[in-house]
């Protein structure tokens, strides 16, 4: 099992379709994902690859905060300043 803290992932199949979480770990056939809510870095979800979609380019300030990461606090934190950068670049296109 591959290590990786650099992505984020949206779900896109299951009950939890749309929820956006960070990527713990993953191997050939598998990603561990959490959320720091329902999904904690104590119990990551197990999902299969073709059921999320990876976000792979991401702004330095959240790569920077993804550098350390111990506290589900700290992914709750991530992924919404995530999501405010993303609201904030669709207001600015609109």
């Amino acid at each position: 099992m591959k290590r990786t803290s650099e992505l984020l992932a949206i779900s896109r199949a299951g009950h939890d379709k749309d929820t956006l979480y960070i990527v713990l770990s993953c191997d050939d056939t598998y990603v561990w994902l959490a959320d720091g809510r329902r999904r904690l870095l104590e119990s990551p979800k197990k999902k299969k690859w073709k059921h999320v979609q990876v976000i792979r380019h991401l702004p330095e300030e959240i790569l920077t905060q993804m550098s350390s990461f111990e506290l589900d606090a700290h992914v709750r934190k991530i992924l919404k300043d995530y999501q405010s950068l993303q609201e904030e670049r669709r207001e600015g296109r609109a």
